[in-house]
């Protein structure tokens, strides 16, 4: 059973929590996956952001934040939505550099979801590595 948001206690905005090797995935390795049907790739970003440089090809948009960048109440039951209400069906995360990413993952957790992995490259890249832009990963435009 997912817990209610408003019963999970939501880390300090922003928070990145360590994650372990086995948690986080390269683009490239998202990609695969997902072209396999082993899991769904969620783009945490902000509606301007999909704008500027389209969403992973085949991933759902469903951003972490209101137009004020702050946590939407809303996140952790859009996903549950998206994922036809199944907290443990495989999902990867990914935003701009890796820190939101990381805090919905975070979240999820806390929330009931069981199998959240994180693209920490993120889609512009950053500290984590180059990013699915750079790597040349296709992209779709976002029709959300």
């Amino acid at each position: 059973m997912v817990t209610p948001l408003w019963r999970v206690p939501l880390p300090e905005w922003p928070w990145v929590p360590m994650t372990t090797h086995a948690e986080v995935l390269t683009p490239d390795e998202a990609r695969m996956m997902a072209a396999q049907g082993e899991l769904t790739i969620i783009d945490v970003r902000l509606p301007v952001e999909w704008e500027r440089t389209g969403v992973p090809q085949g991933a759902l948009a469903i951003s972490l934040q209101d137009q004020n960048q702050q946590p939407r109440a809303e996140f952790v039951a859009d996903v549950l939505e998206a994922l036809a209400n199944d907290p443990a069906r495989p999902i990867a995360l990914i935003c701009a550099r890796g820190h939101r990413s990381a805090y919905a993952r975070q979240l999820l957790l806390q929330s009931g979801f069981s199998r959240v992995h994180d693209i920490s490259e993120g889609m512009v890249g950053g500290e984590y590595g180059p990013g699915w832009l750079a790597r040349e990963l296709p992209t779709e435009p976002c029709t959300d």
